[in-house]
């Protein structure tokens, strides 16, 4: 809701249910091996992608949490490549909330999830409440890189027919 508020009617996708590619000269490029929680403006060739980690009312702690912060590392690690070797630098986000299952059953990974923002796999870890004034930000942020999709070609996803 406070994406949809700030973006005031702009594309975005809330739940994709695809992997994410990146394009070039219609072209495709690189997809990632994993759906993130949301993408602005689409999947395709994103300014930002998120990733949302709550685990409420879990009673045991276990794997579901360090699974969900290696996928995090590995997403991380995918968008450093293309930055790296293709100069394309899309934003990736890690909203964290639920105090009981990160302050007190799991400092360990909570601390995993600093490791990963100091080494540059994600742009900003996102925490609980803090929600309310970042989300704001952020998109204000995106906004300055959005190009409409009108003025943007589609990719080719067959080459035509040499006949």
């Amino acid at each position: 809701m406070l994406i949809s508020e700030s973006l005031a009617g702009l594309p975005c996708n809330y739940k994709p249910t695809e992997l994410t590619s990146i394009t070039a000269q219609r072209r495709p490029l690189r997809t990632l091996s994993r759906w993130v929680d949301g993408a602005f403006p689409d999947i395709l060739n994103p300014i930002a992608i998120w990733e949302i980690k709550e685990y409420y009312y879990t009673t045991t702690f276990g794997s579901r949490v360090a699974d969900g912060v290696y996928e995090t590392l590995v997403d991380g690690m995918e968008l450093q490549e293309i930055r790296e070797n293709l100069n394309i630098d899309i934003e990736h986000y890690l909203f964290v909330d639920d105090y009981f299952t990160w302050w007190v059953k799991g400092r360990s990974y909570l601390c995993r999830i600093i490791d990963i923002l100091n080494m540059g796999f994600i742009t900003e870890a996102i925490f609980g409440r803090e929600v309310f004034s970042k989300i704001p930000q952020l998109v204000a942020g995106w906004l300055r890189n959005y190009v409409p999709p009108e003025s943007v070609q589609q990719p080719i996803v067959f080459p035509p027919s040499a006949t």
